[in-house]
């Protein structure tokens, strides 16, 4: 990213460009995926950061060069995909029934001294409902339309692609949303006093989740739907 203007730019396009600028917009706590489109000017406006600082921080990180492991933008699509699904959705898929069965625990033990469990078991349930569907969609009909137009473009799978993409987009839209929501209800997973190791547990596994959320979305977002819709 040598040379470019930095306030030129989108969140997303930063990260897409620099993976590693990631970790700095998480530590400032701005969306990088979901809330990607934002400049970087109104990221740090919203969030009362010094742009100056920020940027500061990301030209320090272009002193060392990028692995290729972590150039995603470089992947081809058919790669990108099997990828996204391989690592994000087996780890997406791993992890919603044991979240579904922590949060419900904790709002059943915790809720009466902590109403907002119940809220975040009740929040949860639906992220689970609606990601599971997402994935389904995306590994059965909107991956393999892409890999199909890799080979053979046509303007019937341009619109397939296209139609889905939209769709998914306000699906990421929610996903994302609902996980800020659980963050803010939690105090960013700040654990009370009487926090069993269930509590402990549950938490650590939602900021996890959150943060392979950020980069999953990210990834879609950013790079692959973006690709391919350009096909």
């Amino acid at each position: 990213m040598k040379n470019v203007k930095h306030n030129e730019l989108t969140v997303g396009e930063i990260v897409t460009n620099d993976f590693r600028t990631a970790s700095i917009f998480k530590e400032s706590g701005i969306d990088f995926c979901c809330g990607g489109k934002q400049s970087i000017e109104e990221a740090c406006r919203e969030k009362g950061i010094e742009q100056s600082v920020l940027v500061g921080k990301i030209k320090a990180l272009e002193l060392s060069p990028l692995s290729p492991l972590q150039n995603y933008k470089d992947w081809e699509l058919d790669f990108l995909s099997d990828y996204i699904v391989n690592t994000h959705h087996k780890y997406v898929l791993k992890s919603l029934p044991e979240l579904l069965f922590y949060t419900r625990k904790i709002a059943d033990v915790h809720g009466e001294h902590h109403p907002e469990l119940v809220e975040m078991a009740t929040l949860f349930a639906k992220i689970n409902e609606e990601l599971m569907q997402h994935l389904k969609k995306e590994e059965e009909v909107l991956f393999p339309a892409i890999k199909e137009a890799l080979d053979q473009p046509s303007k019937k799978l341009r619109a397939l692609i296209k139609s889905e993409i939209d769709r998914m987009a306000g699906e990421h839209d929610f996903a994302g949303g609902a996980m800020d929501e659980i963050n803010r209800m939690t105090a960013g997973y700040h654990l009370p006093e009487d926090a069993c190791n269930t509590y402990r547990v549950t938490f650590q596994l939602l900021e996890q989740f959150e943060d392979d959320l950020h980069v999953h979305v990210h990834l879609e977002n950013n790079i692959l739907y973006p690709k391919a819709v350009a096909l």
